[in-house]
């Protein structure tokens, strides 16, 4: 909750019901005499630590339009509904405006459970010895016309938000899952980069088309990698994935020497109960091979579209950049790692790289990890903007040390690519039909400022997802785990456990205590350190930490009604901070005896009153 924004008294005859509800409330005026402000009732969201209800919250909070699509957007959607199908005259195959590559070995590499596919690949040998690459990207303008009730909703969503449970879709489903997906067995309409690569993966030509194509496989990231390191499969979607991976990493080294960082961020992935969609398991996401081969081809068509759309509209083209952070952003991380004997280098985004493929410590093999997530948070956010508005000096993207780029390769889920397939269409076929917005250098900036806030929005609001679900894996739960501390802070430390991928705060005083610190802040150092100077705590130190979900009753109270994890240090032991390892074990044995107790209950409700299960 926003602590900005103060209580607010209204006026119910529903005090009993509502209490330790989730509201929806007006702000109607703030009297002079009145110490905060008067409002209405608006609506009930449900009970508070409830899953739906939170859930709902974190939309709300983070301006996450989540209402089901009106009929004015529905009625766009093509009339044959699921059983539209590709027709040659129609489609422009007829007349030459698309291409058929529907012959073409073209597959899609996605992560597991992924309906909305944007994107898909093809790789052949040429009689030269060079290769053809394809990209090809789901048509969605073909079905979204500029000025329609579908594509003003799009514009204002922005983004598909991924949230734990659930997807809010930018895009009806009918679209974005089945119709521009490029799922395989079936002809799709897809926008095509295709490239004759030389066996550097140098760029020889490339060429722009929408087309149409027949995808033979859609893969998951695991499916793909094991083709490749199976040396008995032979057949010719295993041999394009093949020569993909080893141009991918032709491309990957140059982008490497030329200065493109490769950071880092702490991703979780939850293992959901089928029915209830509670979380069962929670881990670290592990990236393969063949993220990288889809990665590097993704880069590759956007920056091969941004310097075609930018070359026709050099005034109103939707760009991307990664500004250079300032030097003092790294002030504090140069600090901590002084002890170490490491340096980060940050006059070039290529000095950073090189310094960052140094800062190793044989005796963790994990640090370099860490160090290329704190690096990560010195970054400056990429942004999108109008290409008038900017000279083309400050349009370089310094994370992946390119001088120009932008979004091409996701279309389903992000406005942005929407505006750049337009872009691109008028840049090959002079015919195409677009609005004033792609030559409009004023509406084309006030659509990047939405595309930036709604993106934003939409990372906050994930993250939001992950911590409610994170709390809701850890709910009677007490587990110690080994951990690195990430930040310093006036009143505790931020502690990063690697084996789940989670983080969370320390505090060195208990809210509301009058107690002294165990530990002070001394703001040269940026560290914690008793006050007879024998113990502190550091950035980059390992610690250990006690994981409990705060189960203390939800009441107004409180400055959020969602549930905390609440960690508290166990190793090193510091007097008056540190949970002694007797202290630690009674909390597991409590926990222990608290689940056990639940699950009596259960099996006595169930053996003796089996007419309420499924009430339960």
């Amino acid at each position: 909750m926003d602590r900005r924004i103060p209580k607010i008294k209204i006026r119910t005859r529903q005090v009993a019901t509502l209490a330790g509800q989730r509201l929806v409330v007006a702000i109607d005026a703030w009297p002079r005499e009145s110490r905060y402000p008067h409002g209405h009732f608006v609506r009930a969201l449900g009970s508070a630590g409830d899953k739906g209800t939170e859930t709902e919250v974190l939309l709300l909070e983070h301006d996450v339009p989540f209402q089901p699509f009106t009929q004015n957007v529905r009625a766009d959607l093509p009339a044959e509904g699921d059983q539209w199908l590709f027709d040659a005259e129609r489609d422009q195959v007829a007349s030459g405006k698309r291409r058929d590559l529907r012959a073409l070995n073209v597959c899609s590499i996605d992560p597991p459970g992924c309906t909305d596919i944007d994107d898909a690949l093809h790789a052949v040998e040429l009689p030269n010895g060079n290769f053809q690459v394809g990209v090809h990207i789901a048509d969605v303008t073909s079905f979204v016309k500029p000025g329609t009730a579908m594509d003003i909703e799009a514009a204002h969503r922005s983004t598909t938000v991924y949230l734990v449970d659930r997807r809010i879709d930018m895009l009806p489903e009918l679209l974005g899952s089945n119709l521009c997906s490029l799922m395989s067995g079936i002809e799709r309409l897809a926008f095509s980069c295709v490239w004759e690569l030389d066996r550097d993966a140098n760029i020889v030509d490339v060429t722009f088309h929408k087309s149409v194509i027949h995808s033979k496989a859609s893969l998951t990231y695991d499916e793909a990698q094991a083709r490749i390191d199976d040396p008995t499969q032979t057949d010719p979607i295993t041999t394009s994935i093949r020569n993909l991976n080893m141009l991918a990493k032709k491309l990957r080294r140059r982008r490497m020497d030329a200065g493109a960082l490769t950071l880092s961020s702490p991703e979780v992935r939850f293992r959901l109960e089928n029915d209830s969609q509670d979380p069962v398991d929670v881990e670290m996401k592990a990236l393969k091979e063949t993220n990288a081969l889809v990665e590097e081809f993704m880069l590759l068509a956007n920056i091969s579209v941004a310097a075609k759309i930018y070359e026709h509209f050099p005034d109103s083209a939707l760009l991307r950049r990664h500004p250079e952070p300032p030097a003092q952003s790294f002030d504090n991380l140069q600090h901590a790692l002084q002890p170490l004997g490491i340096q980060l280098e940050t006059g070039s985004s290529l000095a950073l790289a090189r310094s960052l493929d140094r800062a190793v410590l044989p005796a963790d093999p994990y640090f370099n990890n860490l160090l290329r997530i704190l690096t990560t948070r010195c970054m400056m956010q990429a942004q999108y903007f109008c290409s008038g508005t900017l000279t083309p000096d400050e349009f370089r993207h310094y994370g992946l040390a390119t001088r120009i780029y932008t979004h091409f390769t996701s279309p389903i889920r992000r406005y942005a690519d929407v505006m750049v397939h337009r872009l691109l269409h008028a840049s090959i076929d002079r015919d195409a039909l677009h609005g004033p917005e792609l030559t409009d250098k004023t509406k084309m900036n006030e659509q990047c400022d939405v595309l930036n806030h709604r993106h934003r929005m939409a990372q906050q609001a994930g993250r939001a997802s992950v911590e409610l679900y994170t709390n809701l894996f850890f709910k009677g739960k007490t587990v110690e785990e080994p951990g690195y501390v990430t930040q310093i802070l006036q009143n505790g430390f931020s502690v990063l456990i690697p084996s789940y991928g989670i983080e969370g705060v320390v505090y060195t005083t208990a809210k509301d205590s009058q107690a002294p610190a165990a530990l002070e802040y001394v703001k040269s150092d940026n560290a914690l350190v008793s006050a007879d100077a024998s113990q502190s705590i550091r950035l980059f130190q390992r610690v250990r930490v006690m994981l409990q979900v705060d189960d203390k009753p939800v009441s107004a109270n409180v400055s959020s009604m969602r549930r905390k994890l609440l960690l508290q240090l166990t190793e090193p032991q510091i007097p008056g901070l540190s949970v002694s390892a007797e202290e630690l074990k009674q909390l597991k044995t409590a926990a222990k005896k608290s689940t056990a107790e639940d699950e009596s209950r259960i099996v006595e409700l169930v053996t003796k009153h089996p007419e309420q299960v499924q009430t339960v």
